[in-house]
């Protein structure tokens, strides 16, 4: 069985589409700052604190995550959802 690989071309271009309907923004030291606050009131890891501070941050309404609590709230502002519950 052999195993097809994307050229550095196309996978130049599938990167490039991505980048152009993405925002992407750098986490700064307020970012690190309200994870640990995240993580002390909701006792989540540090990976999981900071992608819910970055989402906070960046005025995000919905994170869908399995491995979050489902339907729980952060900050009246945020809501986690399981995308496999629904």
């Amino acid at each position: 069985m052999s195993k097809s690989k994307l050229s550095h071309q196309k996978i130049t271009q599938q990167i490039n589409e991505i980048v152009e309907q993405t925002f992407v923004k750098a986490i700064s030291m307020k970012t690190i700052s309200q994870c640990l606050k995240v993580k002390e009131k909701y006792n989540y890891s540090w990976w999981d604190s900071l992608v819910i501070a970055s989402a906070l941050e960046n005025s995000c309404k919905i994170i869908y995550s399995e491995d979050m609590q489902h339907l729980q709230k952060i900050e009246n502002s945020l809501t986690l959802i399981n995308p496999f519950t629904v």
